[in-house]
């Protein structure tokens, strides 16, 4: 019996590892550096060295002043007991989607919440739907399953103190947390 659980999860694994996406190229890379010219030209291999280093630090500063534009866009709001993008947030989402898209490294941390109301249960599965919408209009707009990740806090964090309907309103939220 024991050994066919585990040649069950044996399976499951070989399975699942085989239905993975190939990984892509990071195109954000830099273009190699030719060191035949550097040579011809008596330049040492720390000059063409020093150039890749400058490329890359530029484009580490491009990615950072994009992540500091969408950091004031960077809560999606919903309606009472709703998991549904509401029309007005959906260019917040697709500005971090096409940040994650031109940055194949950076990843997001997707944090749903609610307001108080409702069971600590039913708003921490609430939260999780808010997060898994998120989560899939990020994907359908390329953005890689590994770049994401999910968490719901329910009513735990609220951005708010307050029972009444403002408080609400700004409870019920997605926040989208880059951490790198």
């Amino acid at each position: 019996m024991k050994r066919m659980q585990v040649l069950a999860v044996a399976v499951l694994v070989l399975g699942l590892a085989a239905c993975q996406k190939p990984i892509k190229p990071d195109e954000t890379a830099a273009p190699p550096v030719d060191t035949s010219a550097a040579t011809s030209t008596g330049l040492d291999g720390e000059a063409a060295a020093g150039a890749g280093t400058a490329t890359t630090a530029s484009s580490l500063t491009a990615q950072q002043q994009a992540l500091a534009e969408l950091k004031s866009k960077s809560v999606v709001y919903f309606d009472f007991d709703s998991s549904e993008i509401s029309p007005q947030y959906v260019q917040v989402v697709a500005a971090h989607a096409a940040y994650l898209v031109k940055f194949p490294t950076a990843r997001v941390r997707l944090e749903g919440h609610t307001d108080e109301r409702g069971s600590r249960e039913y708003n921490i599965g609430l939260g999780e739907r808010r997060a898994q919408t998120v989560r899939r209009a990020l994907m359908v707009q390329g953005v890689a399953e590994a770049q994401i990740t999910t968490v719901s806090y329910g009513e735990e964090r609220p951005a708010v103190e307050g029972s009444d309907e403002a408080a609400f309103a700004q409870n019920r939220r997605v926040e989208m947390v880059h951490t790198q």
